[in-house]
Protein backbone atom coordinates (compact mmCIF):
# COMPACT_ATOMS: atom_id res chain seq x y z
CA UNK A 1 0.00 0.00 0.00
CA UNK A 2 1.43 3.36 -1.09
CA UNK A 3 2.82 5.84 1.75
CA UNK A 4 1.52 9.27 1.86
CA UNK A 5 5.10 11.26 1.74
CA UNK A 6 4.31 13.68 4.35
CA UNK A 7 3.70 10.63 7.10
CA UNK A 8 6.77 10.10 8.30
CA UNK A 9 7.64 5.88 8.45
CA UNK A 10 9.56 6.46 11.96
CA UNK A 11 7.83 7.05 15.51
CA UNK A 12 10.50 9.51 16.91
CA UNK A 13 9.63 12.56 14.20
CA UNK A 14 5.62 12.36 15.20
CA UNK A 15 4.61 15.67 16.45
CA UNK A 16 4.82 16.43 19.87
CA UNK A 17 2.10 18.26 22.34
CA UNK A 18 4.34 20.54 23.68
CA UNK A 19 3.82 23.78 23.77
CA UNK A 20 6.54 26.18 21.58
CA UNK A 21 6.77 29.37 24.51
CA UNK A 22 9.30 30.46 27.22
CA UNK A 23 9.53 28.79 30.13
CA UNK A 24 6.89 30.31 32.63
CA UNK A 25 4.29 31.69 29.78
CA UNK A 26 1.21 29.89 28.85
CA UNK A 27 -1.41 30.39 26.37
CA UNK A 28 -4.15 33.08 27.63
CA UNK A 29 -7.63 31.06 28.01
CA UNK A 30 -9.83 31.80 25.26
CA UNK A 31 -12.43 34.19 25.09
CA UNK A 32 -16.48 33.70 24.78
CA UNK A 33 -17.48 34.37 21.26
CA UNK A 34 -20.09 36.98 20.37
CA UNK A 35 -21.89 37.96 17.06
CA UNK A 36 -20.88 41.13 16.01
CA UNK A 37 -20.80 41.16 12.35
CA UNK A 38 -23.21 41.90 10.27
CA UNK A 39 -24.35 38.55 9.19
CA UNK A 40 -24.57 36.94 12.61
CA UNK A 41 -27.91 35.96 14.24
CA UNK A 42 -28.31 37.10 17.69
CA UNK A 43 -27.74 33.43 20.09
CA UNK A 44 -31.49 31.85 19.58
CA UNK A 45 -32.99 30.64 16.47
CA UNK A 46 -36.28 33.12 16.05
CA UNK A 47 -39.56 31.34 16.23
CA UNK A 48 -43.09 32.38 15.35
CA UNK A 49 -45.84 31.52 12.70
CA UNK A 50 -44.20 30.63 9.28
CA UNK A 51 -40.26 30.30 10.49
CA UNK A 52 -40.45 26.64 9.74
CA UNK A 53 -38.11 24.43 12.74
CA UNK A 54 -34.53 24.30 11.80
CA UNK A 55 -32.95 20.83 12.04
CA UNK A 56 -30.10 18.84 10.49
CA UNK A 57 -30.68 17.49 7.04
CA UNK A 58 -34.25 18.45 6.75
CA UNK A 59 -34.21 18.82 3.10
CA UNK A 60 -33.62 14.75 3.18
CA UNK A 61 -37.38 14.97 3.89
CA UNK A 62 -37.94 16.02 0.38
CA UNK A 63 -36.09 13.58 -1.20
CA UNK A 64 -38.20 10.93 1.10
CA UNK A 65 -41.46 12.42 -0.16
CA UNK A 66 -40.46 12.12 -3.32
CA UNK A 67 -39.72 8.29 -2.92
CA UNK A 68 -42.76 7.51 -1.12
CA UNK A 69 -45.52 9.45 -3.92
CA UNK A 70 -46.79 6.78 -5.25
CA UNK A 71 -48.21 4.95 -2.12
CA UNK A 72 -50.44 8.55 -1.91
CA UNK A 73 -53.66 7.98 -2.13
CA UNK A 74 -54.90 10.94 -3.81
CA UNK A 75 -58.44 12.68 -3.87
CA UNK A 76 -60.04 14.11 -6.56
CA UNK A 77 -58.33 17.32 -7.71
CA UNK A 78 -54.98 16.39 -5.87
CA UNK A 79 -51.81 16.56 -7.39
CA UNK A 80 -48.50 14.45 -5.96
CA UNK A 81 -46.34 17.22 -6.13
CA UNK A 82 -48.55 19.22 -3.53
CA UNK A 83 -49.14 16.33 -1.46
CA UNK A 84 -45.73 15.32 -1.34
CA UNK A 85 -44.76 19.25 -0.60
CA UNK A 86 -46.74 19.21 2.61
CA UNK A 87 -45.54 16.14 3.81
CA UNK A 88 -42.18 16.78 3.06
CA UNK A 89 -42.60 19.87 5.48
CA UNK A 90 -44.28 18.11 7.65
CA UNK A 91 -41.76 14.97 8.03
CA UNK A 92 -39.15 18.22 7.99
CA UNK A 93 -40.98 19.66 11.11
CA UNK A 94 -41.27 16.56 13.08
CA UNK A 95 -37.35 15.44 12.61
CA UNK A 96 -36.43 19.03 13.92
CA UNK A 97 -38.57 18.59 16.95
CA UNK A 98 -36.36 15.44 18.10
CA UNK A 99 -33.58 17.55 16.72
CA UNK A 100 -32.40 14.98 13.89
CA UNK A 101 -32.42 14.52 10.43
CA UNK A 102 -35.49 13.36 8.53
CA UNK A 103 -35.61 9.12 8.19
CA UNK A 104 -38.85 7.29 6.41
CA UNK A 105 -40.98 7.09 9.44
CA UNK A 106 -41.08 10.81 10.05
CA UNK A 107 -42.59 10.57 5.84
CA UNK A 108 -44.94 7.94 7.15
CA UNK A 109 -46.20 9.75 10.03
CA UNK A 110 -46.89 12.61 7.72
CA UNK A 111 -48.84 10.26 5.15
CA UNK A 112 -50.98 9.42 8.10
CA UNK A 113 -51.58 12.54 9.90
CA UNK A 114 -52.89 14.26 6.03
CA UNK A 115 -55.01 10.89 5.55
CA UNK A 116 -52.78 10.19 2.29
CA UNK A 117 -52.40 6.30 3.03
CA UNK A 118 -56.41 5.90 2.47
CA UNK A 119 -57.43 6.63 6.36
CA UNK A 120 -59.27 9.72 5.86
CA UNK A 121 -62.73 10.36 5.69
CA UNK A 122 -64.82 11.91 2.23
CA UNK A 123 -64.73 14.97 3.93
CA UNK A 124 -61.81 15.53 5.10
CA UNK A 125 -60.52 14.50 1.75
CA UNK A 126 -62.28 17.25 0.35
CA UNK A 127 -61.06 19.98 2.80
CA UNK A 128 -57.46 18.09 2.39
CA UNK A 129 -57.79 19.00 -1.39
CA UNK A 130 -58.49 22.86 -0.66
CA UNK A 131 -55.72 23.43 1.97
CA UNK A 132 -52.82 21.32 -0.15
CA UNK A 133 -53.98 22.48 -3.40
CA UNK A 134 -50.82 25.00 -4.76
CA UNK A 135 -49.17 24.17 -1.85
CA UNK A 136 -45.49 23.13 -3.57
CA UNK A 137 -45.21 26.55 -5.10
CA UNK A 138 -46.89 28.29 -2.30
CA UNK A 139 -44.79 29.06 0.86
CA UNK A 140 -47.40 30.49 2.72
CA UNK A 141 -50.26 28.16 2.17
CA UNK A 142 -47.99 25.02 2.99
CA UNK A 143 -46.39 26.81 5.96
CA UNK A 144 -49.77 27.52 7.70
CA UNK A 145 -51.13 23.81 6.89
CA UNK A 146 -47.82 22.47 8.64
CA UNK A 147 -47.91 25.22 11.39
CA UNK A 148 -51.71 23.73 11.88
CA UNK A 149 -50.37 20.41 13.20
CA UNK A 150 -49.65 20.03 16.77
CA UNK A 151 -46.45 19.23 18.69
CA UNK A 152 -48.23 16.10 20.71
CA UNK A 153 -49.47 14.87 16.93
CA UNK A 154 -45.49 14.76 15.78
CA UNK A 155 -44.03 13.91 18.72
CA UNK A 156 -46.50 10.74 18.56
CA UNK A 157 -45.49 7.41 17.96
CA UNK A 158 -47.12 6.17 14.80
CA UNK A 159 -49.21 3.29 16.50
CA UNK A 160 -50.47 6.11 18.89
CA UNK A 161 -50.57 8.90 16.39
CA UNK A 162 -53.73 7.41 14.55
CA UNK A 163 -56.17 8.34 16.81
CA UNK A 164 -54.56 12.19 17.14
CA UNK A 165 -54.79 12.27 13.77
CA UNK A 166 -58.34 11.14 13.37
CA UNK A 167 -59.15 13.84 15.62
CA UNK A 168 -57.16 16.93 14.30
CA UNK A 169 -58.33 16.06 10.88
CA UNK A 170 -61.96 16.63 12.25
CA UNK A 171 -60.92 19.79 13.59
CA UNK A 172 -59.26 20.88 10.47
CA UNK A 173 -62.23 20.11 8.30
CA UNK A 174 -64.27 22.06 10.05
CA UNK A 175 -62.38 24.87 10.37
CA UNK A 176 -62.19 24.47 6.52
CA UNK A 177 -66.02 24.11 6.65
CA UNK A 178 -66.33 27.54 8.56
CA UNK A 179 -64.00 29.10 6.70
CA UNK A 180 -65.53 28.91 3.19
Amino acid sequence: MPTDPFVSPALDDRPRQQQNLPPGMAYPPARAWRGGRPGDLPPGQPHGPLLGNPGPNVGYAATLAERAKPRFRLGEHEHDHDAAAVVAEIAMRRAATFGRAPVVRDVDLAIAVLGYDGSADPEFVAARSALVRGAAHAYTRRRTLVDAVPDVLLRASPSGAAELAASWRADAAASARAAS
